[in-house]
């Protein structure tokens, strides 16, 4: 048992030593190493933790010291409920199993390692957050227009819908009656600031990517789910708190089945846009869609650019005249050497 232990810590930690200079952190869950409340000193670090420390947590520190790695939730202080990252089946015991280590030599890049209790995913496990600040250096990439999007999906809601609707037909009215006798161009900037307006207004700005699949629906109820989870959080008593558990997990419950709904209505809406597009012959769309059913859908991504030698070329100037340089071969070939006589061949058709 013991040897497997070992070999386990072993391999959990392969290979960071080869990343030389490089920035090394390791984050997860390690399933053997049950640390709990304590003190240990490793390479002249105070270990802080939620117990006395076992064998396997001893195991865990000694070979972070090893590789030359800190335990960051050893670094700072923080309460007890900042520290454990793990709720035991019993809602009541609390372990710290999950951590993040990073090496010695940017020790003071890591400015903090706490746990965000408000996350909420539908797990036992607590969001484990450490922040870095690194030195890097300028890279200036140039003015990058900051367009602004909106949170389309609403439109799917007939509420949200008849809304939109209504309050852009009476901007448009209003601007109707103002540019009867303006130029084109004041026209088209009035319509694309009602536009706009009517978007920020009703629908709001888009503040994450989301699947497309998910309805509003289940957003609200991830909503609801949170504040839940927010009042287990600050159950004072042990009654209390059984009382907030069971309306979470109910919660919980309405949400995983709010996903299976949205799930399976995204699958059907696939298979009449393929069965469509197998009537109207459009094998494009068909064969897309399918790719997309079956989960085989591969995004492009970008490819380093060579030279003729194989070399890849880093900077934009130079990848620039390589592409100038290709098409320069392909395009602008040499003339045949033997060019036909177009004469004598219009009269061999004749």
């Amino acid at each position: 048992m013991a040897f497997s232990k070992s070999l386990f810590f072993i391999k959990r930690f392969e290979g960071h030593h080869n990343h030389i200079g490089a920035i090394t952190i390791s984050l997860g869950s390690n399933t053997l190493c049950r640390i709990l409340n304590g003190i240990l000193e490793q390479a002249k670090y105070l270990y802080v933790c939620l117990c006395n420390l076992n064998d396997n947590g001893e195991r865990f520190a000694n070979l972070c010291a090893t590789r030359s790695l800190v335990i960051g939730g050893s670094l700072f202080q923080h309460k007890r409920i900042y520290k454990a990252t793990c709720v035991s089946p019993d809602h009541h015991t609390e372990n710290q199993l999950d951590h993040v280590c990073i090496k010695k030599k940017f020790r003071r890049s890591l400015q903090d390692v706490r746990v965000k209790r408000g996350a909420d995913v539908g797990s036992d496990h607590h969001l484990l957050v450490a922040r870095l600040k690194l030195k890097l250096k300028k890279n200036y990439v140039g003015e990058i227009g900051n367009r602004k999007r909106y949170n389309l999906s609403l439109l799917k809601e007939n509420t949200h819908r008849e809304e939109f609707n209504l309050t852009l037909s009476n901007k448009f009215q209003v601007l109707q009656e103002l540019l009867e006798e303006e130029s084109i161009d004041h026209k088209w900037h009035g319509l694309r600031e009602a536009l706009t307006s009517t978007c920020q207004e009703v629908l709001g700005p888009k503040e994450t990517d989301h699947k497309e699949w998910i309805s509003a629906e289940t957003f609200r109820k991830i909503e609801e789910r949170k504040k839940k989870k927010d009042a287990v959080n600050k159950s004072r008593t042990r009654t209390t708190k059984q009382i907030a558990q069971k309306e979470y997990a109910e919660a919980n419950k309405n949400v995983k089945k709010s996903f299976r709904k949205d799930a399976r209505n995204f699958v059907d809406m696939l298979a009449n846009e393929a069965e469509e597009a197998a009537d109207y012959g459009n094998m494009r769309q068909l064969y897309s869609t399918i790719k997309m059913l079956s989960g085989k859908v591969k995004t492009c991504t970008e490819r380093p650019i060579k030279d003729k030698n194989g070399k890849t070329i880093p900077d934009v100037e130079g990848q620039k005249n390589r592409w100038r340089e290709h098409f320069e071969e392909l395009l602008n070939r040499p003339e045949p050497r033997n060019p036909p006589d177009i004469q004598q061949l219009k009269m061999t058709w004749r």
